[in-house]
């Protein structure tokens, strides 16, 4: 393992220790409500990711290449930055816009927290699945994004072969192999931005309609047995109870002697 791999780990769990206590002392990481423990944001988690991730290479590259100029950021890592803040600034808004509704009580960020997964996953009707499609699609580009760095930190010329730039002409392969440093932190294509752009939207979209009267509706109907559940198991039909007996033909003929006597 290279020097600039350690580097980058120990970096990497700085950070992360920074953010964790700064969430255990400051809520960094919660939403903002009137519960005890307050739960998780969703959208406060992922910047805290994306920033944690990016700013660790950014470091590390500094650090490795001290006494050359400071990388500079591609385009693609500004705009992913921007849509991860945009949609913390976005959910931001919708919790103040809910506090301020005189009509809801009781809403999803004053509610207890429960554990990590279950507060970012989870509605008013339990986990969802445009929540569940944000969690992975970020943690999937994450995990790829720190692979790409520590590859190319133990091998910085490979990554000169994958930028487009670099491969225009023989020039721009020179030039750029005089720059390693600028290349190691990847370049994300126009796609897989608006990938992620969407996935945070529909989060976005739909986060303004959980407090809604509407769910919460039918998330309290779901729970006080009013309305049927979709996760429970339906109730076996009521069984056909069998016909009374017919009464026996000794006993019949005995009354009716009986009758005709008196």
């Amino acid at each position: 393992m290279s020097n600039h791999i350690v580097v980058f780990w120990i970096i990497f769990g700085l950070l992360l220790f920074t953010i964790v206590y700064c969430d255990k002392k400051y809520n960094m990481l919660r939403d903002e409500g009137t519960a005890s423990i307050k739960a998780y944001s969703w959208s406060r988690v992922q910047l805290a990711w994306w920033v944690l991730i990016v700013l660790a290479a950014f470091i590390t590259i500094i650090l490795s290449y001290a006494g050359h100029p400071i990388p500079t950021l591609d385009s693609s890592t500004l705009i992913l930055l921007g849509i991860t803040t945009g949609t913390t600034a976005a959910a931001r808004l919708i919790d103040v816009s809910d506090r301020q509704n005189p009509n809801l009580t009781n809403t999803l960020q004053d509610q207890k927290k429960e554990s990590f997964f279950l507060d970012i996953l989870s509605d008013c009707n339990g986990v969802s699945m445009n929540r569940l499609q944000a969690v992975i699609f970020n943690f999937v580009f994450g995990a790829w994004f720190i692979s790409y760095v520590l590859q190319h930190f133990a091998d910085p010329s490979a990554a000169l072969f994958l930028t487009v730039n670099c491969a225009i002409s023989p020039a721009a392969a020179k030039e750029c192999a005089a720059q390693p440093w600028n290349y190691i932190i990847p370049v994300m294509s126009q796609n897989n931005l608006i990938l992620l752009g969407l996935s945070s939207a529909t989060y976005a979209a739909l986060k303004a309609t959980e407090n809604s009267p509407t769910a919460k509706g039918i998330a309290e109907n779901q729970q006080s047995g009013a309305l049927p559940n979709n996760n429970q198991p339906n109730p076996a039909p009521n069984s056909v109870q069998a016909p009374p007996p017919a009464p026996d033909a000794g006993t019949t003929d005995a009354n009716n002697e009986t009758t005709t006597n008196q």
